[in-house]
C-alpha cells in the first residue's frame, strides 16, 4: 500500500506543480530550457506512472472492501466511461462543442473515469487511488477557472462540430473495445463481470 501511496503522491504532485508552486515551471524552463523541461517532466512523469501502477497491483492484492457496491453501479459506470471517453477524445481534437462547453475536457474526462470507478469498486486501493484522481480533478479545475478569470489562460475557440462526431465516434470505439477486451486485457477484470 506504501508504494501506491508514494505513486500517487508523485504522480499526481507533479501534475499540480503549477497550482501549488506557480513559479516552479518557469523557473525550470529558464534552467533548463523549453525542451529540457518538458523531457524532465515527461520522464518524471513516467517514472511515477510506473510506480502508481506497480504500487496498485501490490495494493489489490492485500487490501480488503471498504464498502460492497451493488451490482447495478457496474452499469451506471460502464456508461458514464463512455462519457468520459468522448470527453477524453474531444480534448485531443480541435474544438467542437463538446471541448468549448466543457471547457477542459481531459480534467472532466479524468473526474467521470475516477467517480465511475468509485460508485463500482469499494476495494481500499481502488478507492485510494480513484479518489485521489477525483479530488485531483476538482483541485486541476478549480485552477484553472481562477487562472481563466486572472487572463493567465485562454480558451480553445471553436472550430467545428465536425469534431464533435469525431469525439463520439472515438469514444464509442475505444469504450467498445474496453468492453470487449482490453480493460481485463490491461487491468485484469472484465468491466461487465458481476
Amino acid at each position: 500500500m506504501a508504494l501506491l501511496i508514494i505513486g500517487i503522491i508523485l504522480f499526481l504532485g507533479i501534475h499540480l506543480v503549477r497550482v501549488v508552486a506557480p513559479g516552479f515551471r518557469q523557473s525550470m524552463i529558464a534552467s533548463l530550457g523549453e525542451n529540457g523541461w518538458k523531457i524532465a517532466y515527461s520522464i518524471a512523469s513516467l517514472l511515477s506512472l510506473i510506480l502508481l501502477i506497480y504500487g496498485f497491483g501490490q495494493a489489490r492484492q492485500v487490501t480488503g472492501m471498504l464498502y460492497m457496491p451493488p451490482v447495478w453501479m457496474a452499469h451506471i459506470a460502464v456508461t458514464l466511461m463512455l462519457i468520459a471517453l468522448i470527453c477524453l477524445a474531444a480534448s485531443l481534437l480541435p474544438a467542437g462543442h463538446i471541448a468549448v462547453r466543457t471547457k477542459h475536457p481531459m480534467v472532466l474526462s479524468v473526474k467521470i473515469w475516477a467517480l465511475s470507478h468509485l460508485l463500482a469498486n469499494g476495494e481500499t486501493s481502488s478507492v485510494l487511488l480513484f479518489a485521489a484522481f477525483l479530488a485531483w480533478g476538482v483541485i486541476l479545475r478549480i485552477s484553472l477557472k481562477r487562472r481563466e478569470r486572472a487572463g493567465e489562460l485562454t480558451l480553445r475557440p471553436f472550430v467545428s462540430a465536425r469534431y464533435d462526431l469525431y469525439a463520439v465516434v472515438i469514444g464509442l470505439v475505444a469504450w467498445g473495445l474496453l468492453i470487449w477486451r482490453v480493460h481485463e486485457w490491461l487491468i485484469g477484470v472484465s468491466p461487465l463481470a458481476v
